[in-house]
């Protein structure tokens, strides 16, 4: 993890790198409209990806994952403040012509497959619109390029003519996944792919997306609530509370050895699949601050058994507990 001062260095066995990443949206009120106040959906924001691997992203709604994803993406016009570097180059410095280029490279699978698909498309015009556009395999080729995209990703040839809502949910998201794919991309932003399926259709669509990482050397950020699919696919983990990350590091340690007391309340709500072993479930207290008005000092402190009386006044800045294991709580000052 980079110190959070000095101008990042390309390091070329991190794909992605970011650092002390934020993204505020105004809020507007008066009759004028005027900006009266931040939504601080992202508030510095620093991690590392390496190539081939997965970082799973995790915490409550609104604790600003998908944002965190979006604005990797630029998908949002501007950033408000840090670096974010895509295969050493700052991806807000770029030019339209390079922008349009890396589109390519980076991709997104959204949270609801119906409403991110055309309803007045059929399949193959969804998956091959980009295609078409980026001129990526001559027009002979098309067809049959289509096709194999389709079969990576469990679909039929004859799915081609078909609109989104003659599929069900697994298909749709198996759609959007090749619409994703089908530009061949080194990086994809899973934006709680498998939320929205049944849990037999969520382990299909995880293990595809484990499958495809091998076969295509793909590069994935994992954003999830559940916890045990994180488990299950990440090699990283990074845990994000009020828009900023409280604790990041390998999945083995993470899940061993959870230091943030967040951490430790969200593990405490995974479900044992054993009727008879008793769970020792950490109730948070309080409701969550609105990140238009975040605590003073740590974020977290208004809900913390913890808490004294420096973390009411003191940000906590990122200290690294374990190799690789970084926490941001004064519990380890």
């Amino acid at each position: 993890m980079a110190d959070n001062h000095t101008p990042l260095t390309y390091d070329p066995q991190y794909i992605l790198m970011v650092k002390d990443l934020k993204k505020y949206f105004p809020i507007k009120g008066g009759m004028m409209s005027r900006v009266i106040g931040q939504v601080k959906a992202v508030d510095g924001v620093t991690f590392n990806l390496k190539r081939g691997t997965t970082m799973g992203l995790v915490g409550e709604s609104g604790c600003g994952k998908t944002t965190t994803g979006r604005t990797i993406l630029r998908l949002y016009g501007d950033k408000t403040d840090g670096e974010v570097l895509f295969n050493g180059k700052e991806v807000y410095d770029m030019n339209k012509a390079e922008m349009r280029d890396l589109r390519t490279h980076m991709q997104i699978i959204f949270q609801d497959p119906f409403s991110s698909l055309s309803p007045r498309m059929p399949v193959g015009e969804i998956i091959g619109e980009a295609v078409r556009e980026h001129n990526l395999v001559p027009k002979a080729e098309f067809d049959d390029y289509i096709d194999k995209v389709m079969d990576d990703c469990g679909l039929q040839p004859f799915h081609k003519d078909r609109y989104p809502h003659e599929f069900s949910g697994g298909q749709r998201q198996r759609i959007c996944i090749a619409r994703a794919l089908a530009l061949n991309p080194e990086f994809v932003v899973c934006d709680e792919p498998v939320s929205a399926l049944d849990v037999s259709i969520q382990a299909q669509i995880i293990n595809l997306l484990k499958d495809l990482q091998k076969k295509r050397d793909l590069t994935y950020l994992f954003i999830s609530h559940d916890l045990s699919v994180v488990e299950h696919i990440s090699d990283t983990v990074g845990v994000m509370y009020l828009g900023n990350l409280v604790e990041y590091g390998k999945t083995e340690d993470i899940f061993r050895n959870p230091l943030h007391p967040y951490t430790k309340a969200l593990f405490s709500a995974i479900p044992i699949p054993d009727p008879k072993a008793k769970m020792n479930r950490i109730v948070l207290e309080g409701s969550i601050p609105s990140p238009a008005n975040p605590p003073e000092g740590c974020k977290f402190h208004t809900r913390c058994q913890y808490c004294k009386e420096q973390c009411k006044h003191e940000v906590p800045k990122q200290k690294e507990i374990e190799p690789g294991h970084f926490v941001v709580c004064h519990l380890f000052d």
